[in-house]
């Protein structure tokens, strides 16, 4: 009997215990912490993700202690309900680099130094800190920044306050909603992915964090343009408006997207070793940069230009960077760091390319899973049609004995065009009857206002989607060399004779 009582007396002893810890834990988890630390003092070294993804101990980490990489697959933390990505990817295991663009790559992902301090700094950190420029009356619209749009509300107010603060140079604030440090990793992925005119933004920041995870204070990180910010904008800005300048002057979004595509080709050198090659300014600027660079570059003029251009991250055989372009009838991919290809002077091989041709070498990572698939169409492979395609035109005027009739040419009333439909339509007809091979076919059209119609549809390539397209995918023909002669008859009238190489 006395074993018993004793028994009992020890359970209720360890209850009443086990209740106390219970109690002290939630009212003050900092003292149970620092009793267990009494116990495990290897617990308070810093953990430090290494570039690679291996972890290390390193005691000498500096004022803040652990510094991350943002996670290949993101977390939710501080996104939408709703969301959920469209975009399906390729196994990344089934991506091939091919040989001409191997190692052209240099996208950096995110970086978080995050640092735990302790209840009394926190408090006065709270007192010390303001929220600086808090970004309210801010507007973006999801269409433009489409980042900011898979955020849920309190990230989006926490997106308008790093955004203003990164604008006015205050480096460190107090956040105006009380956020964890994983949702504040999402928050600065999506202002750092949307505006590339903060280029003097680093691709890292700090965090100093309460044990609960809440988090007390931002600092962001500047490279050194913001030294003389006023000087840099200058230059940023005159180079850029060099390039809109031009492209202001073409007619449609894809004409003003190629130019932007064609100018930065010619204009950048690939650089791993460039300075600030995250930045748009590496690219505009400085002239040499990476990845990261080009797509920077080329998403801040085609916003310029109000042509929806998101950066898109991922793996492309290394860490890379890309655009998303929105156009007419959809979403295309554009790498126009794989188009500057040495020694090819530029091409268009992965300029408006659906998620299908990039499936064998780009995937998608981060925040870029919930951007738009691509799957445009109508402006994917013009570039390569076009060279295939774009026809010879030789002139003949009138013979040296004077101008033909219709029946010198075989030809009779009957047969004159008289609108540009009808010539697209004959074209179309002829093209479609003979298919696919080597042959010749003629019409004739009348006056000299629709000769100039016709004359401006080869300049500028209308003629493609006047007929030659549709005619193409009719005979399942891939390419097509065609000469035009036009000769000069009688009455205003002019015989156009089409030499085909159908194939």
């Amino acid at each position: 009997m006395k074993f018993v009582r004793k028994l009992v007396m020890l359970l209720l002893i360890l209850s009443v215990l086990f209740g106390l810890f219970v109690i002290i834990y939630s009212t003050r988890p900092d003292v149970i912490e620092a009793a267990l630390a009494v116990f495990h003092p290897e617990q308070k070294q810093v953990e430090v993700n290494a570039p690679g993804g291996n972890s290390e101990n390193n005691a000498n980490s500096g004022k803040y202690g652990e510094m991350q990489e943002e996670d290949e697959s993101g977390t939710l933390d501080g996104l939408a309900e709703n969301i959920y990505p469209e975009y399906i990817p390729p196994r990344q295991s089934d991506i091939t680099v091919p040989e001409q663009v191997s190692g052209r790559t240099g996208y950096q992902q995110i970086q978080e130094e995050r640092q735990q301090i302790e209840d009394e700094e926190a408090r006065l950190l709270e007192n010390q800190l303001t929220h600086g420029q808090t970004g309210d009356g801010l507007i973006f619209d999801a269409v433009y920044y489409p980042y900011y749009g898979m955020l849920d509300e309190k990230g989006r107010h926490l997106y308008r306050q790093i955004y203003a603060n990164a604008d006015a140079l205050n480096q460190a604030f107090a956040p105006v909603e009380q956020i964890s440090a994983s949702q504040l990793r999402n928050v600065f992925s999506a202002v750092y992915n949307d505006h590339p005119e903060l280029f003097w933004l680093e691709t890292a920041y700090r965090c100093k964090y309460k044990r609960t995870g809440e988090c007390v204070e931002i600092a962001l990180l500047f490279n050194r343009t913001a030294q003389n910010l006023e000087q840099a904008k200058v230059l940023f800005h005159e180079n850029a408006n060099a390039i809109l300048d031009q492209a202001a002057l073409e007619t449609d979004s894809y004409e003003k997207e190629k130019l932007v595509h064609d100018i930065l080709i010619d204009r950048i050198t690939y650089d791993l070793g460039a300075e600030m090659n995250q930045s748009a300014y590496s690219a505009m600027v400085n002239g040499r940069t990476v990845c990261a660079g080009y797509a920077r570059a080329f998403q801040y003029l085609l916003q310029q230009l109000g042509i929806p251009c998101y950066y898109c991250t991922g793996y492309a055989g290394e860490n890379h960077a890309w655009n998303i372009v929105s156009l007419e009838d959809g979403f295309y991919n554009v790498d126009v760091t794989w188009d500057d290809t040495e020694g090819m002077g530029g091409n268009y091989d992965y300029f408006n390319q659906s998620d299908q041709d990039y499936a064998d070498t780009h995937v998608r990572k981060e925040l870029s899973v919930y951007l738009p698939p691509c799957g445009g169409q109508a402006y994917r492979n013009l570039e390569q049609l076009r060279e295939a395609v774009s026809p010879d035109v030789d002139y003949m005027g009138g013979l040296s004995e004077g101008l033909r009739s219709l029946s010198d040419v075989g030809m009779s009333e009957e047969d004159i065009l008289y609108s540009l439909s009808d010539y697209y339509d004959h074209c179309y007809g002829q093209i479609t009857a003979l298919g696919k091979g080597n042959y010749n076919f003629s019409n004739v059209i009348e006056g000299e206002v629709l000769f100039e119609e016709m004359q401006r549809a080869y300049r500028n390539d209308d003629y493609r989607k006047g007929y030659m397209e549709q005619a193409m995918e009719t005979v399942s023909a891939s390419s097509c060399e065609m000469s035009l002669l036009i000769e000069e008859l009688e009455q205003g009238r002019y015989l156009i004779t089409h030499m085909v190489n159908m194939r």
